[in-house]
């Protein structure tokens, strides 16, 4: 047995540090900072968050809406044809991932001309499985950036830091790190693995800047709020990756249930009852859960990782991207940051109490 860090260098997460304004900053206004197009964030891919199986208003409008600010990954199962149908002639497609399995990225040296098909039209590929430790996936990774080097791939989920430098070396365009920290995912409270995240990011940072690594990081799971994503991307993450923030977004593919009881099919209907103030509830269920398995088309159902809950519609999706785009501009104002290279350059943290966290955690 072997601890790898000691008790006088605990592991730490978000509601452990606060972030440190700068002694003078030269920002005066928000107007002042400089946001890329598309926000540092992805969209998870996840059948309550974003979905094209079915025509939709719901899922067709929200995707699009996503697409406008934020990398997607459109989850395992979906109709592929339905897809091309709506995004072959689309400038959007170029931020969208298709998501393909173990067995499926397998193919490439089982079958090359199966799998060349497989992801013929597709510029973005997330290889979406639990476990991406294997060294098989090391190993298939390193034949697709041979095969296909004008195609952008990401893995995960690792929680290792060196594990992301593993990958980076062979050159893994993007790295997923993070390992049960998602609201409907009981890896680690089951399986007792995990990392802490806002340590996790930092020491993958680390190692990238110390090896001059070009893996983007993307830190998915247990962001519950604005807070956790500003100081995932300070820390060093490229992207945050969203499943819960956006399921509780009126508009996003899971339908709302009026008092968990009534489904709303109507978008129209769903609108009028948030903005009179009924309670409307969003399911949203693990990846891992057997019901997804059965989405998936699983015979053999194997012991669930995941949860399903209810989550309660708190904001449309427009609102919430017009708070994180103040709240994210309100921090690098204090910070003296004009964009997100100095947010992650020049962040200074320090560590706090759980007492010093309740005092303005509302």
């Amino acid at each position: 047995m072997t601890f790898i860090n000691n008790l006088e260098s605990p592991k730490f997460d978000f509601n452990d540090i606060s972030l440190v304004p700068s002694i003078l900053s030269r920002i005066e206004s928000r107007s002042e900072i400089n946001l890329p197009s598309l926000f540092p964030l992805i969209a998870s891919p996840m059948n309550s968050v974003i979905s094209i199986r079915k025509k939709d208003r719901f899922n067709e409008e929200f995707l699009n809406s996503l697409l406008k600010e934020m990398m997607v990954c459109i989850p395992r199962g979906y109709e592929y044809n339905r897809y091309i149908e709506l995004f072959k002639h689309s400038s959007l497609n170029k931020s969208m991932f298709k998501s393909i399995s173990l067995q499926d990225f397998k193919l490439i040296e089982i079958n090359f001309k199966l799998f060349e098909r497989l992801i013929l039209q597709d510029e973005c590929i997330l290889v979406d499985i639990a476990n991406g430790h294997m060294r098989k996936l090391l190993d298939l990774s390193k034949l697709f950036i041979k095969n296909f080097p004008n195609k952008k791939l990401m893995i995960g989920n690792i929680a290792n830091p060196y594990t992301y430098d593993e990958f980076s070396k062979i050159g893994v365009h993007y790295c997923r790190i993070g390992i049960g920290g998602g609201s409907v995912c009981t890896t680690s409270a089951n399986a007792s693995v995990h990392y802490p995240m806002a340590s996790l990011i930092y020491e993958c940072n680390s190692i990238r800047q110390a090896n001059r690594h070009e893996s983007k990081i993307v830190a998915d799971g247990g962001f519950k709020n604005f807070s956790d994503i500003i100081k995932g991307l300070a820390l060093g993450a490229d992207y945050i990756m969203l499943g819960g923030i956006l399921n509780k977004c009126l508009d996003s593919d899971s339908h709302p249930y009026l008092w968990k009881k009534i489904k709303i099919t109507n978008m129209d209907l769903a609108q009028w009852l948030y903005r009179n103030k009924f309670s409307l509830y969003k399911r949203h269920v693990g990846m891992s859960t057997k019901e997804i398995q059965k989405v998936w088309g699983s015979y053999k159902l194997k012991t669930s990782e995941g949860i399903a809950k209810w989550n309660k519609v708190e904001y449309t999706f427009d609102g919430w991207v017009e708070n994180f785009n103040d709240y994210l501009k309100t921090t690098m104002s204090y910070l003296n940051c004009a964009n997100l290279e100095e947010l992650k350059e020049k962040a200074n943290f320090i560590f706090i109490t759980e007492n010093s966290f309740r005092r303005f955690h509302k």
